[in-house]
């Protein structure tokens, strides 16, 4: 999907709403348990509930991986499902935050984008720029696939280096001076976290125009309110994620109807803040 038509999307459905599939067997309700592939029919029923809420989806490769071939039989069949179902309806990104060397990472981006090799023909991927640009540029020989930085996270452990600072900068205002020579703002992202809210306005003066993707809005306690307030550009520029207030608002049989209504309150203040920010132009 081309930026043109990621932001239409955005606008068509004032929405910038990511529900992440974090989908975690221990979690789901458990009538699913008996089905042949509870991953996939779990999956399935938020995608059908919320599909005209949302503008993405962003499985974790982690809660999949970690079931096997299993596992990768029930992604595959998410996103095949998706891109089947709702054809240019929805922007997927592979939530697997590869970077390796360059020959590797040429294998991480068929994995991905190359749907006679996997299967798979996502969207955009999450990448670790920390190995450099040799590591990040396999990802960019794609053409309307994204790469998505990871820049400033949401997690207590992004103290540790990426708020580190020298004489003049942040390692994460570095990571993102020093990427934004790889791609562009139709081919790269970052991903900046939603409880660095107040940063947001330092970010923009170094990527103005790039789509960011901004998880921890929700459970882990990021302000939707600040992030549009800092972050929000004229077309948009933010693709906001939920996962667990969406996907576990409930363990019953009406989890679909509370992940709606869940991802139908986001929606509504998403498209508020729209609103304002269209008034302010």
């Amino acid at each position: 999907m081309n930026r043109t038509s990621l932001v239409n999307l955005i606008f068509s459905k004032k929405s910038f709403l990511c529900i992440g599939l974090d989908t975690d067997l221990s979690k789901i309700p458990v009538h699913f348990l008996a089905c042949e592939d509870p991953m996939f029919e779990f999956n399935k029923a938020i995608i059908d509930a919320t599909h005209d809420l949302a503008i993405a989806y962003k499985p974790n490769f982690a809660f999949y991986e970690c079931y096997g071939v299993k596992g990768w039989e029930s992604l595959t069949k998410t996103i095949q499902y998706i891109n089947l179902t709702y054809p240019g309806q929805l922007f997927t990104i592979a939530d697997a935050k590869r970077g390796d060397i360059g020959n590797t990472s040429q294998q991480y981006a068929r994995a991905v984008f190359d749907p006679a090799s996997s299967g798979m023909d996502f969207d955009a991927v999450t990448v670790a720029p920390y190995m450099g640009e040799d590591s990040v540029k396999p990802f960019l020989s794609y053409p309307d696939k994204w790469i998505i930085v990871l820049a400033l996270t949401s997690n207590k452990g992004a103290e540790d280096f990426q708020v580190a600072k020298d004489t003049d900068h942040h390692l994460f205002e570095k990571v993102l001076s020093k990427s934004r020579e790889w791609g562009n703002n139709a081919n790269m992202m970052y991903v900046v976290g939603a409880t660095k809210a107040e940063l947001l306005t330092d970010i923009r003066k170094i990527v103005p125009d790039h789509f960011l993707l901004v998880p921890g809005v929700g459970a882990q306690g990021g302000s939707l309110r600040e992030v549009s307030e800092y972050g929000l550009t004229r077309e948009c520029g933010l693709i906001v994620n939920s996962s667990r207030n969406i996907i576990y608002a409930s363990k019953g049989t009406d989890f679909a109807q509370k992940a709606r209504e869940e991802a139908l309150n986001i929606q509504a203040e998403m498209e508020q803040h729209l609103i304002k920010k269209a008034g302010t132009l």
